[in-house]
């Protein structure tokens, strides 16, 4: 378990590619990154731990756009933490729901590093310099 000072990511996709391509990315010194491939998985992590910032696709396997921003509300009504979406379905409507669900930021995938650290150096969070630059 990370002691008191470090930031902790939940990152929440099915494709253990993008889960591997973030987790990497985002890992830095007094950073723990924890993946989930699915919903009911993502709410266990949640129940269990503490997380700074939670990064979801709102499109994961099995759940469907409504199911994905019911995540987003779960974790906004429950635990003080900031929550990034990121979705390949890009439609203007969905954005707009999540943002009314108080999503962070919105992300369109491919997502683009540079822009999530530099959100995550906002939060306080720790990044890798040398992919910021």
């Amino acid at each position: 378990m990370a002691d008191s000072g470090t930031k902790r990511i939940l990152v929440v996709d099915d494709e253990e590619a993008i889960l591997a391509s973030l987790s990497y990315a985002l890992q830095a010194e007094g950073v723990e990154v924890v993946t989930c491939t699915g919903i009911g998985q993502a709410v266990e992590a949640l129940v269990a731990e503490r997380f700074d910032l939670v990064i979801a696709e709102i499109r994961v396997l099995g759940a469907n756009v409504v199911e994905g921003l019911e995540l987003l509300t779960f974790i906004r009504q429950h635990y003080c933490t900031e929550v990034i979406v990121m979705t390949g379905y890009g439609l203007g409507e969905i954005e707009e729901r999540a943002y009314r669900r108080n999503a962070l930021t919105y992300l369109n995938k491919p997502i683009y590093i540079k822009e999530l650290l530099r959100t995550c150096t906002r939060l306080g969070i720790p990044v890798k310099k040398h992919l910021v630059s």
